[in-house]
Formats: C-alpha cells, structure tokens, sequence
C-alpha cells in the first residue's frame, strides 16, 4: 500500500509514470556486431549496475552442457557463481572431460552414453572445457555474479528484462573476440527502453 500510495502521490504532483520506471527498471537490448557490421552470435552480454546487485540463483535454462555428435551442447554455456554443471553424455562413444582454466581446474574420468557427470563452479569468470579423447571438442562455462545476462541470438541482440537503471558495466565475452580473456567492457547509463549496438573484433 505504501508503494502505491508514493506512485499515485508523484502524479498527483504532475511527475509523469515514465520517470518513476526510469528511477526503477527497464528492459534493456543490445546488439552485438563485427568490424564488418556483422550479427555476433552466441556472444555473452553481461549488465552489471554501478550500484551492485544480488547474485543469481540460477537462469531460465538448465544448468547442463551435454556431450551430443561430438560436440558441446551448447557450445557457451552461462551459469550463475556457485552452480553445479552437469555434463550429460548424449554419445555412443566415452568423454572425460577437464579444464585447465584458472577459474576451474578438473579431469573427469571416462564415461559412457547416457551416464552423467557434474562439476562446481565456486569463481567467477570463464571455463574452456575439452575431451581428453576428442582433441576437437571445445566449450566455454561463463560463471557470472549478475542476473542480467544471456547470449545473442542469430541477430546478434539480447533483450534483458528488468534492468535497474543507472549506472552500469556491460561486459561482452566470445571465445573469438580479440581482447585480453576474451571479453570487453563498457560503461554505460541505462534508461528507460535502453538499446545499444556495439561492435568489437573477432580473430
């Protein structure tokens, strides 16, 4: 009642609704391209406000990157600090997965079809994963601290819902984009309906 009885209070005081939501949240896009103009697939967009906030508990998808054609489903995986993994094995064929990254270093021991293995990830930032069997299979755990991220679509944009606005650091990792780890930082303000295009490059 409190909160309702502040809203109808500002515009009685003639302060138009859509100040109140920029004070608030908003929904935020960004579109992710190369030097060629080029939608970034598969690109993690991470928005962290100035202010701080809360670490996720977990997303909307699984925590989960099978082992299906001899490939990493899916191939980026964004998992909240803290998740546990798990590693189904969707092939006729024997995995032992490892990492030697600095955020998570394991070695899973080989196992079959249908069977499945788990790992934690406690540290923030990126894991690549391989096979000790299958040289050519790779893919990437990004372990984040905020709930407002996700991967780009076939155009290269996420949509995030829910943004506070403010002050904030949007981070932008791919395995192939040319910067120290991979990922790049900018700053931003971010308003009501916010919507940036930003282009980086790849190797």
């Amino acid at each position: 009642m409190k909160k309702v009885a502040f809203f109808l209070a500002f515009l009685a005081a003639g302060i138009p609704a859509a100040h109140l939501l920029a004070a608030g949240s908003t929904s935020a896009r960004v579109q992710v391209v190369d030097e060629r103009g080029l939608p970034v697939r598969d690109a993690v967009v991470e928005i962290t406000p100035a202010a701080g906030t809360k670490s996720p508990s977990g997303f909307a998808w699984r925590a989960a990157m099978a082992q299906k054609d001899l490939q990493f489903t899916p191939g980026t995986l964004i998992v909240a600090k803290g998740s546990t993994v798990a590693f189904p094995n969707l092939d006729k064929v024997r995995h032992s997965i490892y990492s030697f990254s600095k955020i998570a270093k394991f070695e899973i021991d080989l196992y079959g079809r249908d069977q499945t293995r788990t790992q934690r990830f406690a540290i923030a930032g990126t894991a690549a994963l391989g096979c000790n069997i299958h040289d050519a299979m790779r893919g990437y755990v990004r372990v984040v601290e905020t709930p407002y991220a996700a991967k780009t679509n076939a155009n290269g944009i996420v949509d995030l819902s829910d943004v506070p606005s403010g002050k904030a650091t949007i981070t932008i990792w791919h395995p192939r984009l040319r910067a120290p780890a991979n990922e790049t930082n900018f700053d931003a303000s971010v308003t009501a309906d916010f919507s940036r295009k930003y282009t980086v490059k790849l190797r």
